[in-house]
């Protein structure tokens, strides 16, 4: 299978308005020599514990939904501020920050972005980067961790069900990571995370509501709380299923990664995927700017208030060539 990146420089973005061409220095493009091994897959290893808790998680979620007619216009509008801060932990930061450097972020920033990480709750930092830069270099293939060849439920949660196959620890361990390792706020949330996660994703969305105006407990803990963690976590999920499953591919007809509006609507940005899995230093994940792309105009007012820097983009022609010679016709501007 053809895949990915077209070797080559990005076009970084600085805050006057300069513009100078830098290579990616990320390993997050498609490795073609990769091999799957030959021979019978490892058995399916179901971890309990988690099938477990992410079934008492949506149940939890699903009763939350019936409580909503009972909640307060100011803690529905809280649930929304909560599920925005902790999108952009994930597609700011984790993503777009950490795991592909397309931008660099001041140290008030970064802190900003890993407390929203922690609200998040889907691994530390440094774990996530770790396995989105495998799932790129090793995209569909055994060494994926969620890999979208073995069906919609795998690549949405069932990966998180069972043990990785061996081949995504092996080619985990051996990426070059000593960027996240010398980030001292990665470093900081990995070292505290089970603390923050329990301050920043449950203890504050519950009592913010409880204590400023006087919601019940009992809701502000299912709905800013439950309810508004689970949405999060399936807004992601999206990215490695339906995005990898159903849309058009405009820049690589080749790769299974797609461009789907649903997507990029509710994880705020990340729809634009054959984009991303062709370009995937690309800060903005898109050719088309902050156009539905929430993330992307966050970055670019965190640069408008200089919090942050050096976006790196793909040059026009470069995105329109790529189109041209391996898309699949469907590609238009704007």
């Amino acid at each position: 299978m053809m895949k990915h990146d077209d070797p080559g420089a990005t076009t970084v973005l600085h805050r006057n308005g300069s513009a100078v061409a830098e290579p990616s220095t990320v390993e997050d493009v498609f490795d073609d020599t990769y091999r799957e091994k030959e021979g019978p897959k490892p058995p399916r290893r179901v971890v309990w514990r988690n099938v477990i808790l992410m079934s008492m998680l949506h149940a939890g979620a699903v009763y939350a939904l019936f409580l909503l007619p009972s909640a307060s216009a100011a803690t529905l509008a809280w649930s929304f501020i909560c599920f925005m801060i902790s999108a952009l932990g994930v597609t700011a930061g984790a993503h777009r920050l950490w795991s592909h450097r397309s931008y660099k972020a001041s140290l008030p920033l970064r802190m900003f972005l890993a407390t929203a990480n922690s609200m998040a709750f889907q691994n530390d930092i440094y774990e996530w980067a770790r396995d989105h830069r495998v799932h790129h270099k090793y995209s569909e293939t055994d060494a994926d961790p969620h890999n979208a060849v073995r069906g919609f439920f795998f690549s949405h949660i069932g990966w998180l069900l069972v043990r990785k196959h061996p081949d995504v620890i092996e080619k985990g361990r051996k990426l070059e990571l000593g960027d996240l390792r010398a980030d001292k706020v990665v470093m900081f949330q990995r070292k505290y995370y089970k603390m923050s996660v329990v301050l920043m994703c449950f203890v504050v969305p519950t009592m913010v509501p409880w204590l400023l105006w006087e919601e019940s407990l009992w809701l502000a803990y299912f709905i800013p709380g439950l309810l508004r963690y689970t949405i999060v976590l399936n807004a992601t999920w999206l990215v490695n299923s339906a995005a990898h499953m159903w849309g058009n591919r405009p820049y690589d007809g080749n790769i299974n990664p797609r461009e789907n509006r649903f997507v990029t609507f509710s994880a705020i940005g990340e729809g634009f995927h054959n984009y991303h899995h062709t370009f995937p230093y690309d800060y903005a994940t898109s050719e088309f700017g902050c156009k539905l792309n929430f993330t992307t105009c966050f970055i670019d007012f965190m640069c408008f208030l200089g919090l942050a820097e050096e976006r790196k983009k793909v040059p026009r022609e470069m995105v329109m060539a790529r189109a041209q010679r391996t898309g699949d016709g469907s590609h238009r501007s704007g």
